[in-house]
């Protein structure tokens, strides 16, 4: 199955939101949009293309109702997803959904392009698991490609599941929370060997914290996060 979701904010009026296949979007509140499933997507073999632009001026928050749970088919277990994400001049962005489950046997990789105007204003939070209950197994792969007008931003990777590169017989990470921000000026934090928010050149930060389940919230310093608003 292919889906599309275009969710588009603009000031003054409520969001656009067009949708095909698997999901859909529900307007919430006055600038808010909570994603909902309309099939059992992704499945092996699925490909999964959001649009979500903020023109300028313009306020966004994006939620879900529910997690996402990738499962494999009989055919493939890679299932895949294309994020397209605009901010314009003066546009707020906060985009925390629920987590996406990798079922076990399941493969699936995300793609997740930003394009930030300079005076913008983002939230992007992404958390996945690795196997539901009893599970261990599956594989999932993010990338994360960020620019701040024509100035690159973030170039960002990351790996979980058996024979991945981050893992280990010792450790073996089977979840993710990753957070980017912009703006954001609070300086490097480690939280134990788990947890790390790093600043950008360009400005923003970059907060991942990888463990064997997700916790309840983002690891922080003791420092206030920058608000959205």
């Amino acid at each position: 199955m292919r889906t599309e979701l275009s969710i588009v904010a603009a000031p003054g009026r409520l969001p656009r939101i067009e949708a095909a296949g698997g999901l859909a979007g529900r307007h919430t509140g006055p600038d808010t949009v909570h994603l909902i499933g309309t099939a059992a997507t992704p499945l092996g073999g699925d490909e999964l293309d959001i649009r979500i632009v903020v023109r300028p001026g313009a306020r966004l928050t994006v939620r879900s109702v529910a997690a996402t749970i990738a499962l494999p088919s009989t055919l493939t277990p890679l299932s895949t997803a294309h994020w397209d994400v605009e901010v314009g001049e003066g546009g707020v962005l906060d985009f925390d959904p629920e987590p996406t489950i990798v079922a076990g046997g399941a493969v699936h990789h995300t793609v997740t392009t930003v394009r930030l105007a300079g005076d913008a204003r983002l939230r992007l939070r992404e958390r996945v698991q690795l196997g539901r209950s009893g599970e261990d197994e599956g594989g999932w792969r993010g990338d994360l490609v960020a620019d701040l007008g024509a100035v690159p931003l973030l170039r960002h990777r990351l790996e979980l599941g058996a024979g991945s590169c981050t893992d280990d017989r010792l450790r073996a990470p089977r979840a993710l929370d990753s957070e980017l921000r912009y703006p954001d000026d609070r300086p490097a934090w480690t939280g134990g060997i788990d947890a790390v928010r790093l600043p950008l050149a360009a400005g923003g930060t970059l907060a991942t914290r990888t463990g064997a389940r997700l916790s309840v919230e983002m690891p922080t310093a003791t420092e206030p996060a920058v608000p959205v608003g």
